[in-house]
């Protein structure tokens, strides 16, 4: 398959790719949870047992005001089930609730489970925004670092402009993940940083396995006429595996994201999907991309 010779075709999807990513992103924006807003953390005994989707289905009832002044329901509040001193407990996490909303909530845990008392309330807190803060600053941090040490090894292994075309297509990865969250009104927490940085981790390994089949192959055939053909026969020599590899671990997180249950969504579906564009990009904007800058730099010199 001639990658090189559609280049521009690559890219143009690319571009579309981001600018409906942008939109999403200004009217549509993001989901921020309670690990980047603040709000109200509740660790409770529900006396008789329950499911994720019965604490689920009692929290769609009870309505409250989210950050914005909205009023919403409950009912996208993260919820997990823990083991504590009386066996199974559920920890609830929600937009900040007042007394009255918080009293509001207990009532409908009682309906629904009515030897439910005031010793089966483990704990309640408040999670404040300075916590979301930091989280974010934290996360800035950690893809940046790796970010740094990505272009510094790829660098020091292969040129600046392998470097260059490696993070073009990471940025790339990352912003298609944080429009799935947009796209899919999932809740920015804790597992959008682990999401992120497990594309990011994805992503290089694959373009490096295809960049390292280029020099390869360079060696062979060092030519500019012949570069077209180079990098070409390079990413068809990787191709197969780079499919089958994508394709094994999107099984993986399929079966996570389809019978993982609630919990595991917010994490699976940004992976699920950042591992096809981490495959797509890749394949086909890294190394053309790589291409593009090798040509205008001998152009430059001539």
């Amino acid at each position: 398959m001639d990658f090189i010779g559609k280049r521009r075709l690559w890219f143009i999807i690319a571009l579309c790719i981001i600018a409906l990513g942008c939109a999403f992103l200004i009217f549509r924006g993001l989901n921020f949870g309670i690990d980047f807003t603040g709000g109200t953390r509740l660790m409770l005994n529900l006396p008789g047992g329950f499911t994720t989707s019965q604490v689920r289905e009692v929290l769609s009832k009870v309505e409250a005001k989210d950050a914005s002044d909205r009023t919403v329901t409950l009912e996208n509040s993260y919820i997990q089930k823990v083991i504590g001193a009386g066996g199974e407990e559920v920890v609830i996490r929600t937009v900040t609730l007042t007394e009255d909303e918080r009293a509001k909530l207990l009532t409908a845990i009682a309906v629904e489970w009515p030897e439910f008392s005031e010793k089966d309330i483990r704990n309640v807190e408040n999670v404040g925004p300075v916590v979301g803060g930091e989280l974010l600053r934290n996360a800035f941090l950690a893809l940046l670092l790796a970010s740094v040490g990505m272009v510094i090894y790829i660098s020091f292994r292969f040129q600046l402009k392998f470097a260059v075309a490696a993070m073009a297509a990471l940025l790339f990865d990352a912003f298609v993940v944080i429009v799935a969250f947009s796209v899919f009104k999932l809740e920015l927490n804790s597992p959008f940083v682990a999401s992120v940085l497990t594309i990011v981790g994805y992503s290089i390994n694959d373009t490096i396995v295809i960049f390292d089949r280029i020099r390869e192959n360079l060696k062979y055939n060092p030519g500019l006429k012949a570069l077209p053909e180079t990098v070409n026969l390079s990413i068809n020599q990787s191709l197969i595996r780079s499919i089958n590899t994508s394709l094994t671990t999107l099984l993986v997180v399929g079966v996570l994201l389809f019978a993982g249950g609630d919990t595991l969504k917010p994490f699976a579906l940004p992976l699920f999907i950042g591992i096809i564009s981490g495959t797509f990009s890749s394949i086909f904007l890294a190394s053309p991309l790589w291409y593009e800058l090798k040509i205008r730099e001998r152009k430059a010199r001539v």
